[in-house]
């Protein structure tokens, strides 16, 4: 899938995927590329200017653990990534059912 299609909604999948469970960003980048058949295959550099943004906004919260050697950074959501989550959700319902109207030609809200 192209990039510029995921532009402005990446933030919103990266919640998602926190949502579940904290992560660190390689995990992040994983569960995008499984939970959607390989249709998101983020490069790292995508990946870690959205959690600093997230970060910034107090949505997501990172702490810092040791695995296998190695120093790494998780991140978890915040009560505010919970809630924005949950507007971005509806928000996202909303504007795919009125772009699936658009597309079969069936005035939106639709009543069939």
């Amino acid at each position: 899938m192209r990039g510029n299609v995921l532009k402005g909604h990446l933030e919103m999948l990266v919640l998602s995927v926190l949502a579940r469970q904290p992560r660190h960003g390689y995990a992040i980048i994983e569960d995008l590329r499984t939970w959607s058949d390989n249709a998101f295959d983020l490069p790292e550099g995508t990946l870690y200017p959205v959690l600093h943004r997230l970060e910034k906004a107090g949505l997501i919260a990172g702490s810092w653990d040791d695995a296998d050697g190695r120093r790494r950074k998780s991140y978890a959501l915040t009560e505010a990534g919970h809630a924005s989550l949950d507007e971005q959700r509806r928000s996202w319902n909303e504007f795919s059912a009125a772009v699936g109207s658009v597309l079969r030609g069936v005035p939106w809200p639709s009543t069939t």
